[in-house]
């Protein structure tokens, strides 16, 4: 009689639970995940903002003319030094400030002509990976927020389990699942990021890649500057 009234019970626990679930949107489950979802949505919208203003400037950086070294080329066989600068300071893009470094010092040794540009690069490479570092420890933080969620909600659903005459399916699974969201929605948050941060460092390695191309093509004019 005793088992017969528990899986009673739990069919009816089970039925109220579908019933009054099975409408439920994505925004009303968000809202069912506690205050921890305020900091785990707000790391969302920080990722997604750092994400759009790094890829925005990273994209400007690698901009370049194409025929930006023929010009300068021409330049410097006409015995136009300044001409040369005054084009480079003329220009938006990352490269002629870093080549501009480069005819300042001509005369000079080459080693000391590179070292002016590898420390151009360097600042832009700095200027590039700013911020990066918040990507990395959101992909990091949003997964441990979730996981934290989850835990104290767990302690709060076995605490009122505890202190209930009645323990019945419903309890337990609602106060499961409401918590379980907060993990769900960390990891989301985490991946996200994570997938940021790696696109945007792929994107800096291919700006340094053809600053570095643009950098040999420089030094080899400078070498023949009347070839």
């Amino acid at each position: 009689m005793n088992i017969s009234f528990i899986l009673l019970q739990i069919m009816t626990d089970t039925s109220v639970v579908n019933n009054s679930e099975q409408g439920i949107s994505l925004l009303d489950l968000l809202f069912k995940g506690g205050y921890v979802m305020i900091p785990i949505l707000l790391l969302s919208v920080i990722s997604v903002y750092l994400f759009i203003e790094r890829y925005n400037y990273i994209k400007q950086t690698g901009k370049y003319d194409p025929y930006f070294l023929t010009h300068i080329n021409q330049q410097l066989k006409d015995g136009n030094v300044n001409g040369a600068i005054s084009y480079c300071d003329q220009s938006d893009y990352t490269i002629a400030k870093m080549l501009q470094k480069g005819l300042y010092r001509l005369g000079s040794p080459m080693r000391d002509i590179e070292s002016a540009i590898e420390y151009m690069a360097n600042v832009e490479i700095a200027k590039m990976e700013k911020n990066l570092s918040f990507l990395s420890a959101i992909a990091a933080i949003a997964p441990m927020l979730g996981f934290l969620g989850t835990v104290t909600g767990m302690i709060k659903s076995f605490y009122n389990i505890s202190i209930s005459d009645n323990i019945s399916i419903s309890i337990i699974a609602g106060g499961i699942y409401e918590k379980m969201v907060t993990s769900g929605a960390g990891l989301v948050v985490g991946i996200i990021a994570h997938v940021f941060y790696v696109y945007l460092n792929n994107m800096i390695d291919r700006t340094i890649n053809d600053m570095e191309i643009k950098t040999i093509e420089f030094m080899d004019i400078l070498h023949k500057p009347h070839a």
